[in-house]
């Protein structure tokens, strides 16, 4: 069956695209920082710091693609504060003001993470270098697995709550 090509990213559209990402994923990493804090269970607080180290991978695996010179040094955006105008942090510090919970922080890492990876495989499709389709394809397949392991330990704190 044909299915239409998605519109194809011309180069500004790229360097936007592929600069988003490395912000969107400095976003997750701060987002799994914050939320580890505030872990009172090893599991989860684990999982998030893993995720956070990932997450960290994973914007370098953007940075390195992005060919252009415009951009600080990785270290440099890394060490960066927090981007309180993220919709990682926003949902997070949202959730925060209520009954917050394992469970909670959880399952809205599991609403982020399903985002997310629609959005990286929907980018892919309109990417037509293969390097650049290949780290977004890659970023998705992790998110996958993150959203895998984030079920685990969603699951075990229901059954626990």
């Amino acid at each position: 069956m044909w299915q239409r090509k998605a519109s194809i990213l011309r180069e500004e559209q790229l360097r936007q695209a592929i600069k988003n990402s490395v912000q969107t994923e400095k976003d997750a990493m701060d987002f799994y920082l914050l939320a580890a804090k505030k872990m009172y269970n090893e599991r989860p607080r684990l999982t998030f710091k893993l995720l956070a180290h990932e997450e960290l991978e994973h914007a370098r695996s953007f940075y390195d693609v992005y060919s252009w010179n415009d951009l600080p040094s990785f270290e440099t955006l890394m060490a960066a504060q927090p981007d309180a105008d993220s919709i990682w942090l926003k949902e997070l510090k949202e959730a925060m003001l209520g009954d917050f919970n394992e469970e909670q922080a959880l399952a809205l890492a599991l609403k982020m993470e399903q985002a997310l990876e629609r959005e990286l495989r929907t980018i892919a499709d309109k990417v037509e270098d293969d390097t650049v389709r290949e780290v977004y394809l890659k970023n998705a397949r992790m998110t996958h697995r993150h959203l895998e392991l984030i079920t685990q330990d969603f699951n075990l704190a229901h059954r626990q709550g």
